[in-house]
């Protein structure tokens, strides 16, 4: 196959299953699934994540090993495996993120001040997301609880550090 014939979105949505059900028998999340190309070489970056500790090189090393035999079936072209943490200030770009780090500090930039509040940027603990309402943070500091717009929000970064 041609290499500029790919179809990335196609692909991704092909292998994510399997990525996912390998995944869940090491007691790991898929996070992101990115497909891309660089420099005339294609790159598959697979995101990971762990509830219960930081993930490792060894979890790194396991998921890279357990893919290795599926991914050549399901990719047509050559491509370059990485296997990553998300990264301790990611921006989390999906609903399934926002699930994933329930609970965590992150840091949020918004478009506008919201009315009650002065800033655009600050802290604050995601506490739940509905497709319908938004984001739902507590803001550090304050203790205040608001419901964002999706609309309204221009970035979001964990703060884990």
């Amino acid at each position: 196959m041609k290499q500029e014939n790919v179809n990335k979105k196609r692909h991704i949505q092909k292998i994510s299953p399997v990525i996912e059900n390998i995944l869940k028998n090491l007691d790991l999340i898929l996070v992101e699934v990115d497909f891309v190309r660089e420099s005339n070489r294609w790159f598959l970056r697979i995101f990971i994540h762990n509830d219960q500790q930081p993930i490792t090189h060894k979890d790194c090393e396991k998921v890279t090993k357990s893919l290795d035999e599926y991914l050549d079936e399901l990719i047509p072209v050559h491509y370059y495996l990485e296997v990553s943490s998300p990264g301790l200030s990611r921006k989390l770009k999906s609903q399934k993120e926002y699930a994933i780090f329930k609970g965590k500090k992150v840091k949020i930039k918004l478009k506008q001040p919201l009315e009650d509040l002065a800033e655009k940027i600050f802290y604050a603990k995601l506490l739940e997301y509905n497709p319908q309402y938004g984001l739902k943070v507590k803001i550090i500091g304050s203790e205040k609880e608001v419901v964002l717009e999706e609309n309204k929000i221009s970035s979001i970064h964990l703060d884990l550090i």
